[in-house]
């Protein structure tokens, strides 16, 4: 008997269903049936389910001599099914990497409930994921399992069936079916809830909601949405069969006028001229099923008095104030881009402060950060100021004074301070004035191709317009450099006339100061238990995706390794399970380097600054020849690697599981490439910096050489790996932390 019966219907979604199939398949706990049943499609449907079947003997193919319909195919389905619990997908959707494992272990926590309630996110045509917005009824938190009456917030999330798993022996004993017609969900999800004596939640996204661009059966105009009225028919019914489920009657009443009234208001579902008999039966069904004392919106107005030809008017009258509104906004923001235009002319023209400084990063904190500190530290006369973006209020340094872009404050900074100091650029056309001073701090040291190089590149490049991108390089004095590498790189792909200062990377000087107390402190706060061997996972953005997915099944890896080790996931897709912590929005990545034992990343630039860390690097170059074809390499990584390097997933749990990761010849490539590309990482890059620039010594501070330097506090940190499986045979060298 497998654990779960995963029931997926097909109908005229050939396009769709081998990803939704695969997407079961491959979940990382096996233990499953797939039924999939062809509601007598018309196109490939039944050929692709009998082609799944004959490869993996999990998926049980089901053909309908008739098309029935949804809700009867997913019938057809129930009765093929042997599992403990069943699990509804519709065709066009796709489970999320890991979400069976993630239902399995909730199911366990809580006791096998009746009802296990997992979250969705709407996935839409043009690569947009957007969660739930009602994902707070599913939390974790309290007892569990629970029922109804303990959260009945539940009956408010969208009513269906796939973002639940049902025990198989509780849908059987009460006899719960689909019926046919449109809306299907609606009188078996609510019969479901109400009663279940056990319910659990699980708050993570399981399920990825295709939006489709046409097809979906909610975006098709058809008189079958009056089927709608039917299932609430039996709704009630089934509520008014059972006296004590009586209570629920105020909600399912305010729920029915609200679904009536979403119906009813959205444009393309009823077709032209059915909205007035639509609005009579909804009505109607508003006196039969009425609570008296429910209190109700206003638009539900529109089904209690039957205002078709009033809800047309003000809808209109809303269109015509919508309108109005966005003329009116337009204006505004016209006249004051013109005010903010003028104040800046007004600004260039008066004299520039040489005690002010203006720093910008793109994402989180980085060089500019650095350099603002050592800015208030060896230079106090000069005030600073930070350009806070919307939505990086988080990541702003302590020290500064914020600026918003676009405000009148912000354009007088630009205009009159002296130090401008930006890894990317400012917003809005910068006019840079004689006497201002820009540093440009870049993006660390390139692996893929940048500036003039990505002309050809075109996925990689995207809409990177290169006659900008030279106005901004023109407007640059001085550019950041960590390495002869970056050095000759930049100075190619970003021809102008500004000076290179080949002094180190300032955001890597805190790796450098850092303490032991440092990094106690730092692993506490991110939660890695006392012990663990904390993995920082940071892989690169594939930028020629349109839509960014998973590389590595992390759930797996950790598994496999064992409870010593935690993963710290800085990842672009959302990622949860046991031992992984998410770590994505933290705004200091210098902080999670010092927080970690070991960085395991593909082509990530943060390899290059971990490297001064001295502490082990893995590779995982799976696809790099794809990676190198799109965005093009200036080093050939998998040649000469900071550390040891994984081909596939499994490679990289053995190198991990024998203890090759801080072995001798790991060791012995780390200190290769640290070599090569950390030559100046002393803890002094930003002073040496900051008295060029703006104290004016033209000899800055000397760095000391890599074999003369005694590791960093913070890098002998972490006690040695005596408690890691060690590989067969003599104990290898570790590193020098």
């Amino acid at each position: 008997m497998p654990r779960f019966s995963v029931i997926v219907p097909a109908y005229k979604v050939q396009a769709y269903l081998p990803e939704c199939l695969d997407s079961v398949l491959s979940q990382s706990y096996p233990d499953l049936e797939l039924i999939a049943v062809d509601d007598c499609s018309p196109d490939a449907c039944g050929a692709i389910i009998d082609e799944y079947a004959a490869r993996d003997a999990r998926v049980k193919p089901v053909h309908l001599a008739e098309n029935q319909g949804l809700g009867p195919a997913r019938n057809a389905g129930m009765a093929e099914a042997t599992g403990d619990y069943l699990v509804f997908l519709d065709s066009d959707d796709t489970l999320t990497p890991d979400a069976l494992r993630a239902v399995a272990d909730r199911l366990k926590e809580t006791g096998d409930p009746d009802v296990l309630v997992f979250d969705y996110a709407r996935t839409y045509w043009d690569g947009r994921q957007v969660r739930n917005q009602l994902g707070a009824q599913l939390t974790e938190q309290g007892p569990a399992p629970f029922r109804l009456e303990d959260r009945p917030g539940l009956l408010r999330l969208l009513m269906v069936a796939w973002n639940k798993a049902c025990r198989r022996d509780f849908v059987e004993r009460h006899g719960f079916r689909f019926p046919p017609g449109y809306y299907e969900d609606t009188p078996w999800t609510f019969p479901v809830l109400l009663t279940a004596q056990s319910l659990a939640t699980l708050d993570r996204v399981c399920v990825h909601y295709r939006q489709r661009r046409r097809g979906s059966i909610l975006g098709t105009t058809s008189t079958q949405h009056f089927d709608l009225f039917e299932q609430y028919d039996r709704v009630f019914a089934y509520v008014e069969q059972r006296p004590e489920l009586t209570r629920w009657r105020p909600e399912l009443f305010r729920r029915m006028v609200d679904h009536y009234a979403t119906v009813f208001s959205k444009p393309g579902r009823l077709p032209r001229g059915s909205h007035g008999a639509f609005l009579r039966r909804a009505r109607a069904h508003y006196r039969r099923y009425r609570v008296p004392g429910v209190r109700l919106r206003p638009r539900h107005a529109l089904v209690r008095f039957g205002l078709h030809r009033t809800f047309r008017a003000l809808r209109l009258a809303a269109a015509v104030r919508r309108q109005v509104l966005k003329s009116a906004v337009r204006l505004f923001r016209a006249v004051r881009t013109a005010g903010l235009r003028l104040h800046y002319r007004v600004q260039l023209r008066l004299p520039l402060r040489a005690d002010r400084a203006v720093f910008a990063a793109r994402e989180g904190r980085g060089d500019p950060a650095a350099l603002e500190e050592a800015f208030r530290t060896l230079a106090p006369r000069v005030g600073t100021a930070w350009v806070v973006r919307p939505g990086q209020e988080h990541a702003a340094p302590a020290g500064p004074r914020r600026l918003r872009p676009g405000t009148a404050a912000y354009w007088t900074a630009l205009a009159r301070s002296r130090y401008l100091v930006s890894d990317a650029g400012f917003e809005g056309r910068l006019r840079k004035r004689p006497g201002q001073v820009f540093v440009q701090t870049r993006q660390g040291t390139p692996l893929a191709h940048a500036g003039l190089d990505l002309l050809e590149r075109p996925a990689a490049a995207r809409d990177a317009d290169p006659a900008e991108l030279l106005r901004d390089v023109d407007q640059w004095d001085y550019v950041l450099s960590g390495n002869r590498h970056a050095t000759l790189t930049w100075e190619r792909v970003l021809p102008g006339g500004y000076t290179t200062l080949e002094y180190g990377l300032p955001r890597t000087d805190v790796l450098q100061r850092a303490t032991a107390a440092d990094v106690a402190r730092l692993r506490a706060s991110l939660g890695v238990p006392e012990g663990a061997v904390a993995i920082l996972y940071a892989p690169a953005r594939r930028d020629h995706l349109r839509t960014q997915r998973p590389l590595l099944d992390l759930e797996r890896i950790v598994r496999r390794l064992g409870p010593r080790y935690v993963v710290l996931a800085r990842t672009h897709v959302p990622v949860h399970g046991t031992r992984i912590i998410d770590v994505s929005a933290h705004p200091d990545p210098a902080g999670l380097c010092l927080a970690s034992d070991v960085l395991l990343t593909d082509y990530a630039p943060v390899m290059f600054d971990y490297a001064g860390l001295d502490r082990p690097i893995v590779v995982h170059a799976e696809d790099w020849a794809v990676y190198e074809a799109v965005h093009g390499a200036y080093l050939d990584l998998p040649a000469a690697p900071p550390g040891a390097v994984a081909r596939d997933e499994n490679e990289l749990i053995d190198i991990f599981a024998t203890g090759h990761w801080y072995g001798s010849r790991s060791a012995q490539l780390r200190a290769a490439f640290r070599e090569r590309f950390c030559p100046w990482d002393d803890g002094r890059a930003a002073e040496r910096v900051v008295r060029r620039v703006v104290l004016g010594e033209t000899e800055p501070p000397p760095v000391v050489p890599l074999a003369e330097r005694t590791p960093a506090p913070a890098a002998c940190a972490r006690a040695p790996l005596a408690t890691v499986p060690q590989p067969p045979g003599p104990r290898p060298v570790t590193d020098s932390r």
